[in-house]
């Protein structure tokens, strides 16, 4: 299996990213449009593919607190395959060093696989988009 993550660079990439987050969040989710998209500008994206086809997404941005991992989305036929691992590996590999001050919010049934990359849930559960998240921040 060839599986490959790269910053998004050009816009018809881009596009492939929008879709994919179409997919899983407003099709499959039923997360309201206008909230998926948002701050596309500031963001770093990344691109997953498998043997060439696109299959997952992500993207970091500067916030006011640190740096923010956000809109992770696999498709469902390549889930269980890593592809969400290597979403992580590669978007934290691509944070400034200075990076201090990392964080997520995690879908509940997602908590466990920012764990192992040292993000701890912080504070209350709560609701986005109609979905129960918690903060995570990863300890260094």
């Amino acid at each position: 299996m060839s599986l490959l993550v790269q910053k998004v660079n050009h816009p018809e990439d881009l596009d492939k990213v929008f879709a994919i987050r179409k997919i899983v969040f407003v099709d499959e989710q039923n997360c309201p449009p206008e909230l998926e998209w948002e701050f596309e500008d500031e963001s770093i994206h990344f691109l997953a593919t498998h043997n060439g086809q696109p299959c997952g997404a992500c993207r970091w941005r500067k916030t006011d607190a640190g740096y923010k991992l956000e809109r992770f989305a696999v498709l469902k036929d390549f889930r269980g395959m890593g592809v969400g691992r290597a979403l992580i590996a590669e978007a934290l590999s691509d944070l400034p060093e200075d990076a201090h001050y990392i964080y997520l919010n995690s879908q509940l049934d997602a908590m466990s696989l920012y764990a192992k990359f040292g993000f701890v849930a912080e504070g209350e559960q709560f609701e986005e988009a109609g979905i129960q998240h918690f903060k995570m921040v990863k300890q260094v």
